[in-house]
């Protein structure tokens, strides 16, 4: 970016105190250098669908402004942080990917999740259903 420039107009708009670029002798202003083409085409947030001007956010082939890259659940910021995707590219925390996404138990119905710590989670499956270990235990009689 050039903010050296010493004329105040340019092309119908007041040039002075904003920022502007030279490409190849030609002088743009902020706007016109992001649409003309003599840019790369800019970054569309995945998110919120505005042009990326600074900093871009890239995760599983799409871009983000680093502030919109969120949890779809509890709306954490997710920048620097462990993350996943569900199967239609929804983002989510580990931990209400879990909850929402982890097999429930047939005798308690909650959610079987990892302990803290860990990233698997352990469960009995029996006929089809899934357990706790704990549940099942008390839950199932062989007899």
């Amino acid at each position: 970016m050039d903010t050296s420039y010493s004329s105040n107009l340019y092309f119908g708009k007041k040039l002075s105190g904003q920022p502007f670029y030279t490409v190849s002798g030609r002088i743009y202003c902020e706007d016109d250098f992001l649409y003309s083409g003599v840019h790369p085409s800019p970054e569309v947030c995945s998110s919120c669908g505005y042009l990326i001007k600074d900093t871009v956010l890239q995760a599983h082939g799409r871009s983000f402004h680093p502030s919109c890259f969120r949890c779809v659940i509890c709306r954490q910021s997710l920048e620097g942080l462990p993350f996943t995707v569900d199967t239609d590219n929804r983002v989510y925390c580990v931990s209400d990917y879990h909850k929402i996404q982890a097999p429930r138990c047939a005798a308690c119905r909650m959610p079987i999740l990892p302990t803290e710590g860990c990233t698997e989670s352990i469960r009995v499956v029996s006929f089809n259903s899934n357990y706790h270990v704990e549940c099942f235990e008390n839950d199932v009689n062989f007899i």
